[in-house]
């Protein structure tokens, strides 16, 4: 199979445009197309749909595209191994992770990345919301629910401490919570879902954070509108010491039922597409994030 070929349909598939395609590989329109079509020729499929006026992916061209990368992947490492190919890394590199994560870490990182490889595009997709990794043919995601699927594999960037919290000024109108069963006589604030989350303590006690069973309940889906919400006085959250660690610090929120924290064991996961080849645009933004952030999260120094 054409590499050429595969590579000017990853390149047209990211951009939904084949002449530009085309001329980021240095092909001119008509050289193109004709490879397009040779392509999907080869594979039996129309891989993107073409009309005067927009392209678009097919169904067929969505389920070939992780293929596609897979197979251009291995060969970049198949030359590397062989002192051959490209001697700097480049590319579009899709990565999806948490938008609230992503605003106070990844951010105001990524200009040292992009010094580092100025040749590696970047494509963000920052939501709180999850998403299939594969169906989004994404390279890479940032993720906190345990590592399950089959078809992926992780590298732990930090865990992910769960705590109870709330803002002083809260606490002092409806007092403060002695236990967890005092919780369902407060106003709870969940995220995404009011489903109780189970709580354990230091000594090894259980108990839960139930917003459903609560006094009052704000459900949100963002994780930054949550903690403002909190901040502002609208009740006790459940939130992740990364995201309200430096408002512990200044006092503008304090720990509720000190003692205990979200008994899930989460975990922030670098996931990715399983495959025997991690392409090296992949490995070398994985491995600025755990430096940058993971071998010292700044909100573990924290100790509460």
């Amino acid at each position: 199979m054409d590499t050429d070929g595969l590579r000017l349909f990853i390149l047209a598939a990211d951009m939904l445009n084949i002449s530009a395609a085309g001329r980021e590989l240095g092909m001119a329109p008509a050289v193109s197309s004709a490879k397009l079509a040779k392509l999907e020729h080869s594979v039996g499929a129309e891989l993107l749909h073409r009309t005067t006026r927009k392209v678009s992916l097919s169904l067929e061209g969505a389920d070939f595209l992780p293929f596609a990368r897979e197979m251009i992947a291995q060969e970049d490492a198949a030359l590397a191994a062989l002192g051959k190919g490209a001697t700097h890394i480049s590319g579009t590199l899709r990565f999806a992770a948490p938008s609230s994560f992503a605003q106070i870490y990844i951010a105001p990182i990524l200009p040292k990345f992009l010094d580092q490889y100025p040749d590696i595009t970047l494509d963000l997709k920052l939501s709180d919301v999850q998403f299939d990794l594969i169906e989004g043919s994404y390279d890479l995601a940032l993720r906190n629910a345990p590592l399950v699927d089959t078809s992926l594999k992780g590298r732990k960037l930090a865990d992910d401490t769960r705590i109870l919290c709330a803002a002083p000024a809260y606490l002092d109108a409806q007092g403060t919570p002695e236990t967890p069963s005092d919780l369902t006589s407060h106003k709870l604030i969940a995220f995404r879902h009011p489903g109780a989350r189970p709580l354990k303590s230091s000594s090894g006690e259980t108990a839960t954070f139930n917003p459903g069973a609560a006094q009052g309940q704000l459900i949100m889906d963002d994780g930054l509108s949550q903690k403002q919400a909190t901040l502002a006085g609208a009740g006790i959250s459940l939130n992740a010491l990364w995201s309200v660690h430096e408002e512990l610090r200044t006092g503008d929120l304090v720990r509720v039922l000190p003692d205990y924290e979200g008994a899930e064991a989460n975990v922030l996961w670098l996931i990715y597409p399983k495959s025997n080849v991690v392409s090296p645009k992949v490995r070398v933004f994985m491995d600025f994030l755990i430096t940058e952030i993971g071998r010292a999260p700044p909100w573990e120094a924290l100790k509460i």
